[in-house]
C-alpha cells in the first residue's frame, strides 16, 4: 500500500458498531511512498500509522472529482 500527502486514508471499523475512520496523510515515513504515515484523522488527532487489511488509500485525485 502506497500513499502521497493528501491522500485520504480509510481505516474501517473491524469490529461490529465500530465506526469507520478517515483522515489525511500529512507525511510519508516509508520508502517510496509505503508506510508508516502520518495522518491527522477527522476528529483532529494525529498519529502513526501502518495500514493493515481494514485501510484503504484514496488518492487527492480522486477526491478532487
Amino acid at each position: 500500500m502506497n500513499g502521497r500527502v493528501g491522500d485520504r486514508l480509510l481505516v474501517h471499523g473491524n469490529i461490529v458498531g465500530q465506526a469507520d475512520r478517515q483522515g489525511e496523510i500529512i507525511e510519508v515515513r516509508g520508502r517510496d511512498g509505503g508506510p508508516p504515515f502520518l495522518v491527522r484523522f477527522d476528529d483532529g488527532h494525529e498519529t502513526l500509522v501502518y495500514p493493515g487489511p481494514d485501510a484503504v488509500v484514496e488518492p487527492r485525485e480522486q477526491l478532487s472529482r
